[in-house]
């Protein structure tokens, strides 16, 4: 199915919030966009970029970027803009650019015609090159594009994988064969795109976001899971090397983090800092708590309390092995998590400094933490199993466990005491994996049936 709504669907205003609607755009990063030159009219121009499928997301300025002005003088009518936007917007989620095109394949696009401010939607068939644009072909010349289109993304649905639309090239005009003001006056009309094969000619970033390594979508999946915390580890470590897909999806997540911790760039002393600021502790204890983040020994009152929330504000610590003493720092990061903070720890070489210390400390402790905390969950399930057995009919059940859980509480003591972090991460993962599914088997138990009253016979009477 195709995306109903999309927040990288951008609608233009020329000028100020209230100007008038001048075409659509596409969102490609979160403070960049793509639109036709013709939409912007002048290389100096003031727009304004909305979020029209969205509403909780702030529309926000925008002027061309450098280099972003591609009108096309001359023999090559290419019209393009690339706007940066006054302020980044990274809750949106930015378009899937894809340059392959198929003669034939059936196409959306939503614009922002006179009389439809709000969107309006027509599908066509890819066609023919028509120079250095794509001919779309519609049905009948009401389903062709008009004034206010310009700039409207051209998409395709996913390969049925969960994949998002992808944009395969940029609405750039239409044409008529009697020259008439609408296509519907024509006798025949056809729309026309610039695909996204040939905008990457000329526009660096498209390339780069096109390419096959435009974008780590499964890593944006991940990420965001993690973020909205729920079932997931108290720590999050990945490896994502500087440059390239992976990293352009992690910085695009990081807003969603509490606090970023840059090795390299922050200094344990600054992050303490704003961390302490953030705390709120009594001004008495400010001292304490600066001390004990940084060097140790006895925690403040509060920090053995933990802070409130069911999922805990989240730390993004962010090239870790390139901070100047990573072994300095994941003591720190070991001490913060006691204030009840969930970390995402990630390192740009998996061989770098502090990896070790990584697992040892942060891995070990909250996969042991999570592995607790499912065994607590299989043990009730199974003490609601035995105290629902025979009062109810068996069929009403869920199978008993697979393995008792004392069994699973010893597998977790044998565990514990593995000399090494790697065989203990192993291990942990291997029992985290084996209590999901022991909880997957006793899915249900909360809602066996209540027993009613007996009959005669002996039954369970139904009611």
């Amino acid at each position: 199915m195709g995306e109903l709504k999309a927040d990288w669907r951008l609608r233009l205003r020329r000028g100020e919030p209230h100007g008038p609607v001048c075409g659509a755009g596409v969102l490609l990063t979160q403070d960049r966009a793509l639109t036709c030159a013709h939409v912007v009219g002048e290389p100096d121009a003031r727009m304004w970029v909305e979020f029209p499928e969205n509403p909780g997301i702030a529309p926000v300025g925008a002027r061309v970027a450098e280099a972003g002005w591609l009108p096309g003088l001359g023999a090559t009518p290419d019209d393009i803009a690339v706007l940066a936007l006054d302020s980044p917007r990274p809750q949106v989620t930015p378009a899937t650019l894809d340059r392959s095109l198929e003669r034939g394949r059936e196409v959306w696009i939503g614009g922002y015609a006179r009389s439809f401010a709000d969107g309006m939607w027509l599908t066509g068939r890819i066609g023919g090159a028509h120079g250095a644009w794509i001919q779309l072909d519609a049905g009948r010349n009401e389903q062709v594009v008009r004034p206010g289109f310009s700039g409207a993304a051209v998409q395709v649905r996913g390969a049925g994988d969960g994949r998002p639309e992808r944009v395969v090239g940029m609405v750039v005009s239409w044409r008529g064969d009697l020259d008439l003001a609408l296509p519907g006056d024509n006798d025949l009309a056809f729309s026309y795109m610039i695909p996204i094969d040939r905008i990457a000619e000329l526009v660096p970033l498209v390339a780069e976001l096109s390419g096959t390594d435009g974008w780590d979508h499964d890593l944006a999946r991940r990420l965001r899971a993690w973020f909205a915390g729920g079932d997931q580890p108290a720590v999050r470590f990945g490896v994502v090397p500087r440059g390239g897909g992976r990293d352009r999806t992690l910085r695009h997540q990081l807003y969603r983090a509490h606090l970023v911790y840059r090795g390299g760039r922050t200094t344990p002393e600054e992050f303490v800092d704003e961390l302490v600021a953030r705390l709120h502790p009594p001004r008495h204890q400010l001292r304490a708590y600066r001390d004990w983040l940084l060097h140790g020994g006895t925690p403040p009152d509060r920090a053995a309390g933990g802070l409130p929330g069911a999922t805990g504000p989240t730390l993004a610590v962010i090239g870790l092995d390139e901070d100047r003493e990573p072994r300095r720092l994941v003591p720190l990061l070991a001490r913060v998590r006691t204030l009840g903070f969930r970390l995402l720890v990630v390192v740009r070489d998996g061989a770098g400094d502090g990896v070790s210390e990584v697992a040892r400390q942060l891995l070990v402790p909250a996969l042991d933490e999570r592995a607790t905390a499912l065994l607590g969950r299989v043990e009730s399930a199974e003490r609601n199993w035995a105290r629902l057995n025979g009062l109810v009919e068996s069929a009403s059940l869920p199978p008993p466990p697979g393995v008792a859980p004392a069994r699973r509480r010893r597998q977790l003591e044998r565990l514990r005491a593995l000399a090494e972090p790697q065989e203990q991460l192993t291990a942990l993962r291997a029992l985290l994996r084996e209590l999901e599914a022991d909880l997957d088997r006793h899915a249900g138990a909360g809602r066996a049936d209540v027993p009613g009253p007996r009959t005669d016979r002996g039954r369970t009477e139904r009611r």
